[in-house]
């Protein structure tokens, strides 16, 4: 019997409502966006159930596919670095070589509409994330330097027998997570207005801001050390993965806190640290390494709140880095939680903006292109996302989405994505990649296990 595949429909390109003068222009990038040039994309996507009154499917598909293209035009609009492409520009006299964005010169976002032969419980109910979800996004396996020539944006709006699967990829040097949910949030918002018959001036809540930020005397140009990009790009393959995602219900994390402030006698370990402290332990342990291996903790940070003055929530780009709590094996499986998530607390705490500027300078001075081999290591977890994002708050006229799910991308061996969980309240859904063998040492951890929640939702089946 041949598995069920995802079958491409149709596919069209999706440029902004119109061609505002700030569209003409170029897009350039920061240190913060060209180290990214060697990583994946950002792949997230919601699943929403179809109506259940519906008495024409063929109708309902179309008539949401032509509201989705019209609103995302609309929303290109303000998002336009998504609609241009990366354009690298070199001389020899004098030798110079630097990437920027095309806003205009691109024929656009990507729009998919795909169909695929399976139900909501079958993508759902299964312990482990099936594999065909990674057929739900576009520009698979694709580095972000790929935007040369592949869209910077790409939408797959996969249609299932019950539900709906709306895919979004979007390079890694335009925009991080806080852009990423910026720009979907905006998008529903003025899909939403559009369905209450508000075609012009739908008004957004959060409106891009579009100023790049550089260090006094850097940029807007910055000339990389490079004649060819086969130089710094290199393309990652993970090795043979589990993942599960573990739903942590806000009493737990609650409990899990109270114990990390309690053993380390304070009042300032975070929700999302003591929770992170823990996997990080569990996994560890049900890693076996040898005590006196290096482990670490990692965690990717938001760089606008720890600036001095902070740059707005509503900067869009990739203002992202990563901070690191350390340790033995062995100290870290010795000592309590309160020990561990304390590491976490202290990486995060001493991340300010003088760290962030010296990052910066550092960078200037050695640019470095991001690299998943160097980045991670046999014996890291690394928490990224941020249960903090506007996830279930997007409504595309199916009412509120039933999960919230990633592509291959950038996933390895302890990557660990964060999401709120569906029932809000500060529960947290985990999405946990592993090798085979660690990933059942670690369902097989009492106290690991013991903190995880079954999700109390009509549409999410224990996974």
């Amino acid at each position: 019997m041949n598995s069920p595949v995802v079958r491409i429909v149709s596919e069209c390109f999706v440029k902004p409502s119109c061609q505002a003068q700030e569209s003409d222009r170029i897009c350039h990038l920061t240190p913060w966006d060209i180290a990214m040039l060697s990583l994946h994309h950002i792949q997230k996507g919601l699943l929403f159930q179809k109506p259940k009154t519906l008495v024409d499917q063929h109708h309902f598909i179309q008539n949401l596919l032509e509201k989705l293209k019209h609103s995302l035009s609309l929303a290109l609009f303000h998002f336009y670095p998504l609609s241009g492409r990366l354009v690298t520009h070199k001389t020899e006299d004098p030798s110079s070589y630097t990437i920027f964005v095309d806003c205009s010169n691109s024929r656009g976002a990507r729009f998919i509409h795909a169909t695929l032969d399976m139900t909501i419980s079958d993508i759902l109910s299964p312990v482990d994330v099936p594999p065909i979800v990674n057929s739900f996004f576009d520009l698979h396996k694709a580095v972000n330097h790929d935007g040369h020539t592949m869209p910077l944006l790409s939408i797959k709006v996969t249609e299932l027998v019950d539900g709906v699967f709306i895919g979004c990829t979007m390079n890694h040097n335009i925009a991080d997570g806080t852009s990423y949910w910026n720009f979907f949030n905006a998008w529903s918002e003025i899909f939403q207005a559009q369905a209450e018959g508000n075609e012009h001036d739908v008004p957004i809540s959060c409106h891009p801001i579009h100023n790049r930020w550089f260090p006094d005397g850097c940029g807007p140009l910055v000339n990389l050390p490079f004649k060819h990009h086969d130089e710094f790009i290199r393309r990652f393959e993970p090795p043979i993965l589990r993942g599960r995602i573990f739903h942590f219900s806000a009493e737990s994390i609650a409990k899990l806190k109270a114990r990390a402030n309690s053993e380390s006698k304070t009042t300032k370990i975070s929700s999302l640290q003591s929770l992170s402290a823990h996997v990080w332990r569990c996994v560890t342990r049900a890693r076996q390494t040898a005590h006196g291996e290096r482990t670490s903790c990692k965690l990717a940070i938001n760089n606008r709140s720890r600036m001095a003055p902070p740059l707005p929530a509503e900067y869009f780009g990739s203002a992202v880095s990563v901070v690191s709590a350390e340790s033995t094996v062995g100290e870290l499986l010795e000592n309590d939680l309160g020990w561990a998530a304390w590491k976490v607390h202290v990486a995060v705490a001493n991340y300010n903006d003088r760290v962030v500027r010296d990052m910066v300078k550092e960078w200037l001075q050695h640019p470095v292109i991001y690299q998943h081999g160097v980045m991670v290591d046999p014996s890291c977890v690394m928490i990224s996302s941020s249960p903090r994002f506007n996830v279930y708050g997007n409504e595309f006229g199916m009412g509120k989405a039933v999960a919230v799910l990633s592509g291959y991308a950038n996933k390895f061996d302890g990557d660990v994505i964060a999401h709120p969980g569906r029932e809000g309240g500060g529960s947290i859904d985990f999405e946990v990649s592993l090798s085979p063998d660690v990933m059942c040492a670690l369902e097989s951890n009492q106290e690991f296990m013991e903190a995880v929640s079954v999700p109390n939702l009509l549409h999410n089946p224990v996974r």
